[in-house]
């Protein structure tokens, strides 16, 4: 190929797609004289994606700035699918990225396949056997498989997904998770192992943060196996679901008095009204706004457990010895579960509450969750991405 810059679009519009994507343009973007990266931010999470921009120095080229109140699925990706095919025919890359399984990445996706350009999926091979769990997620996920030129898979369970389906090994790498080199990198910036002055700072402003802000003490010294971090947004759980998650934390805040529950609430109704009506009066329960990526990963790591229905946490809290349990009946991500640490509870109160307990009162148990091997990766799956697609386009990197 002749000696030009390769031009690399990344499409993304969500905070755990920015968070995913971040580390892989900083590393492209060392090496300037080979690629050219363009960045393409759809904001289908506005408030939460630009602050992870600010985080990683990420200054998008293209802001679609595309959500409005109360838009359906259909209309999200029509609006995606038109506006990044304008640009797509303006910049015309050498490939394009996309990340995970969001509307954006789909429709993305299939903008790229309809111009033939390649596409690079980040994260791909997730897969839960449940068409409509999460939604619409699982189906983002497989239908961007279809139209995916290089699979970025993080796990060898990931690369036998997408090989049960038809896809060429050849074009399958695993990598590790992407997401993981994001959290590596935070966690560097906030220890205070170099002793330098800029990073005790660093995390006096954090423990500053929770204690001015949220009456929350999370100082040096702080016992660690009294505080649980919660998390809960999926839809799939809304109603009855959020119901039963918000009895179980209201009964083990009662029956453990010298425990904090920390819950940074998501700002969608269905979230917040049950969550509010339920546990609003408990003392021992924090209900925060939700949170800036660099001081969420600071929680995490002073975290005994977390309780969550996120992907993302799922594949973070092993790098920071932090059991979790799963409130969601199905997970994309089995490596966590199959390694130890982490385990599906559902939305089930009861279960919720026993697993809790055991954590809370078994030591032997909780340190069999807490110190197994993270099966998401070391921190170096973006210099893998980035060798590949180096090599591909025979621009080897030394």
């Amino acid at each position: 190929m002749k000696n030009e810059l390769i031009k690399i679009l990344f499409v993304f519009g969500t905070r755990p797609e920015a968070i995913k994507m971040a580390p892989v343009i900083q590393e492209l973007k060392t090496e300037s004289s080979k690629f050219k990266v363009v960045v393409c931010v759809t904001a289908q999470h506005r408030e939460m994606l630009d602050q992870v921009l600010e985080l990683f120095s990420i200054m998008p080229d293209y802001d679609l700035d595309i959500m409005t109140k109360r838009q359906s699925l259909p209309n999200l990706t029509a609006r995606v699918l038109i506006d990044v095919t304008r640009i797509m025919e303006n910049e015309n890359p050498d490939i394009v990225f996309v990340q995970g399984d969001t509307t954006t990445t789909f429709a993305a996706a299939q903008a790229a396949f309809y111009l033939k350009i390649p596409v690079a999926h980040i994260e791909a091979g997730l897969r839960t056997g449940n068409r409509y769990s999460p939604f619409p997620e699982e189906i983002n996920r497989r239908l961007t498989s279809v139209m995916t030129d290089f699979h970025f898979a993080p796990t060898k369970g990931a690369e036998k997904n997408l090989i049960l389906e038809g896809v060429e090994k050849s074009s399958i790498f695993i990598t590790g998770n992407t997401g993981i080199d994001a959290l590596m990198a935070v966690v560097r910036r906030q220890k205070t192992e170099d002793r330098s002055q800029k990073s005790e700072v660093r995390k006096g402003m954090m423990e500053k943060y929770f204690r001015e802000r949220w009456n929350i003490a999370l100082t040096a010294d702080t016992d660690k196996s009294k505080l649980i971090l919660v998390t809960g947004h999926r839809r799939e759980s809304f109603g009855k679901g959020f119901q039963r998650i918000c009895k179980a934390l209201r009964m083990l805040a009662g029956d453990n008095p010298d425990i904090q529950i920390v819950y940074p609430v998501h700002l969608n109704p269905n979230v917040k009204e049950p969550v509010y009506s339920i546990l609003g009066d408990m003392n021992n329960i924090h209900l925060i706004s939700p949170l800036d990526y660099e001081p969420f990963v600071f929680l995490m790591s002073r975290s005994y457990l977390i309780l969550t229905d996120s992907g993302g946490i799922q594949e973070e809290a092993p790098s920071l010895g932090v059991p979790v349990l799963v409130m969601r009946d199905t997970t994309e991500r089995p490596d966590g579960i199959e390694a130890g640490s982490a385990k599906l509870v559902g939305t089930d109160t009861e279960k919720i509450i026993t697993e809790t307990q055991k954590l809370l009162n078994d030591k032997i148990e909780y340190d069999r969750m807490s110190k197994t091997i993270n099966p998401y990766g070391d921190g170096q799956a973006s210099k893998r991405i980035v060798r590949i697609i180096s090599e591909h386009f025979r621009h080897p990197i030394k």
